[in-house]
């Protein structure tokens, strides 16, 4: 359960911990005992929560982490030698509200990680221990990882006789480079936070008890410094043209965007505090100003 922060507000959930205060969403995966194993629960209750998160524009930023000494170690196992057969009943009863992509059932992970690419916030991964199979995956879309000192990482599906899922292989190429994403998804070994950093997987290691507090410094340098709607409309367009087939199309977007904000409240705003010298208050709103034009990303293929 969610506990209240002060001057902040709480959503309860079963698995997962949904928490505001000052701006930041911190979503925490709960179930320690399991090391925060990704079950069906867990998938709809992230949903859920980045919905919140995309609702209120109260929030600027989330930060997910984990509770207990494990980010997330990967899908529970429960189902035994079943858990990835999708015929399995155990399996069928777990996704049978997911639908189908061509014919197959939809992989739960990648409802998970799509949702959160979809979302108008930043997101911000404090990993703080395992993160192993979905529990590396699900943080490919997230903006900026941090790693602690004592996380670990694997990509560990080959060795599960299975594929790296949740898009991952339309992420983690691009995060990291195509020769390091099969590096590590071919051998499926477990690695350390340094080994992530030199590869790029994430953009710092730091002491374990300073990760949630480093996360919460870059969340609130976002959150009291920025403009919402330029944030969001920078998100949506750094994510959407890592496709574009060349920069002509973010040419495109960024003049209309540069036409439409430019002329906004944010900006005159943000150039008044400048010659001010004082703290800008930037009145749009991302749930009320957002531009209508900015594409939707990710683009779902025709008839899904």
């Amino acid at each position: 359960m969610s506990h209240l922060s002060t001057g902040g507000s709480m959503t309860t959930y079963e698995q997962i911990n949904y928490e505001v205060a000052d701006g930041i969403a911190t979503i925490t995966l709960n179930r320690p005992e399991r090391l925060n194993a990704f079950t069906a629960v867990m998938r709809a209750e992230l949903v859920d929560a980045f919905d919140a998160v995309d609702a209120d524009d109260d929030v600027r930023v989330a930060v997910v982490t984990g509770a207990g000494r494990a980010f997330c170690a990967g899908a529970d196992l429960g189902g035994g030698a079943d858990t990835f057969n999708a015929g399995s009943e155990h399996r069928r009863a777990a996704h049978e509200d997911l639908g189908e992509v061509d014919g197959a059932p939809r992989d739960g992970g990648g409802t998970v990680s799509l949702r959160i690419a979809a979302s108008r916030k930043p997101v911000i991964a404090a990993i703080n221990g395992a993160s192993v199979g979905v529990g590396a995956t699900m943080t490919l879309p997230m903006d900026i990882r941090l790693a602690s000192e004592s996380a670990r990482f694997g990509f560990v599906f080959a060795r599960r006789g299975i594929v790296a899922e949740a898009a991952s292989t339309w992420f983690l190429p691009r995060v990291v480079g195509i020769s390091q994403a099969m590096e590590w998804a071919a051998t499926g070994r477990v690695f350390g936070a340094e080994e992530a950093l030199r590869g790029r997987l994430v953009s710092r290691v730091v002491p374990d008890g300073e990760l949630l507090a480093t996360a919460r410094e870059i969340a609130s340098e976002i959150a009291d410094n920025t403009s919402a709607v330029s944030v969001a409309v920078t998100r949506r367009l750094l994510w959407g043209m890592l496709g574009a087939s060349n920069p002509w199309e973010a040419h495109r977007l960024d003049s209309r965007a540069m036409h439409e904000l430019g002329a906004g409240a944010d900006a005159a705003e943000g150039v008044t505090a400048f010659l001010e010298k004082r703290e800008a208050r930037f009145p749009m709103r991302v749930s009320r100003d957002y531009p209508g034009f900015i594409p939707e990303w990710p683009q779902r293929p025709g008839g899904m």
